[in-house]
């Protein structure tokens, strides 16, 4: 198979073109013929040395494709051969061919080309698992969601609004606010030249938001607290601004707030399946119905990689970037 694989750690350059073995799917596993791979800040970080793959897992990168079933491992009776899939996975998604847990797979929905649903696993299973799973954001409630015209972003704002939530969200230019508001946030917040938290108050009367959803870390974490209405919740997913922070307990006593975080790669493929199912009867049917749908920025031809995480290091797109095969 073609793959792009990390020769050293380092920048986008490091990522080059090879050819592997074909991988051979395993009990519970299926084998991929890949259309299309999405591109995730863990794989930047993968790739700089900073976020190895868990044990057993492929050392390429790539955490979602979409494809077809090309074999079935021991055990599979949920898909054939031909099904049209897209898949979570721990690594290995860079390639013309990859394997995947059968749990964590799920149906190209119907109406979807290969280049979108491939945007569609990291980013709903994350969203799904820390915004409604961890965070129980209802309908009817105020979520705040940093880095709003991320592909975490993009995800959260239209999953939040579907399932009748009001949502607020920053970004980093006023274009990219106006992004997030065409998706349906009620308003977005430039952070270069707006304070959060002030206008979180302002649009809140006061009262601040039920739940934030936090990539940045670092310093942010002592405003979301400020932020966050009586009984609300603070999930932290990523530490871009860093990965320490000061707090005052006081407004968590006072306030009654609850701080939470997880990550989604490290889990068993049981856990992962559990969102999976969760998703299938939650989130499909809104896929399927285009009333939810990925926002697909650019995509890449597999082999040019390298110029696909430079753009993700750039910060310059709204939404998600793709590699196709």
């Amino acid at each position: 198979m073609r793959a792009v694989e990390i020769s050293k750690p380092g920048p986008p350059e490091v990522l080059q073109p090879v050819e592997r073995p074909d991988p051979v799917p395993g009990a519970g596993e299926v084998l991929i013929r890949v259309a299309a791979a999405g591109v995730n800040r863990p794989d930047v970080l993968q790739r700089r040395g900073a976020y190895p793959p868990p044990p057993g897992a492929s050392d390429l990168p790539g955490l979602e494709v979409a494809g077809m079933v090309e074999a079935l491992g021991e055990g599979v009776s949920e898909w054939r051969l031909g099904d049209r899939v897209c898949a979570l996975l721990s690594g290995g998604g860079y390639a013309t061919l990859c394997t995947a847990p059968a749990v964590q797979c799920l149906p190209v929905p119907a109406s979807m080309d290969f280049v979108t649903a491939a945007a569609i696993p990291e980013t709903f299973f994350t969203v799904w698992t820390n915004v409604f799973d961890r965070g129980r954001l209802r309908a009817g409630e105020t979520a705040l969601f940093h880095g709003g015209s991320s592909g975490i972003g993009t995800t959260a704002i239209q999953l939040a609004v579907a399932r009748g939530a009001r949502v607020l969200a920053t970004a980093g230019s006023d274009e990219k606010c106006r992004a997030c508001e065409r998706l349906g946030a009620e308003r977005a917040i430039n952070y270069r030249s707006e304070d959060f938290v002030t206008v979180i108050k302002q649009v809140t009367d006061g009262r601040g938001v039920d739940l934030i959803l936090d990539i940045v870390g670092g310093d942010y974490i002592a405003r979301d607290l400020v932020a966050l209405a009586v009984e609300g919740r603070l999930v932290v997913i990523g530490f871009m601004g860093g990965d320490t922070a000061t707090l005052d307990f006081r407004r968590i006593l006072g306030r009654r707030l609850t701080i939470t975080g997880s990550t989604l790669r490290p889990r068993t493929a049981a856990e992962k399946g559990e969102i999976a199912a969760a998703l299938r009867k939650e989130v499909w049917p809104l896929l399927e119905r285009g009333t939810v749908k990925p926002v697909v920025y650019r995509t890449f031809p597999l082999e040019q990689a390298a110029a696909a995480h430079a753009l993700m290091e750039s910060s310059e797109h709204v939404g998600k970037i793709v590699l196709t095969v």
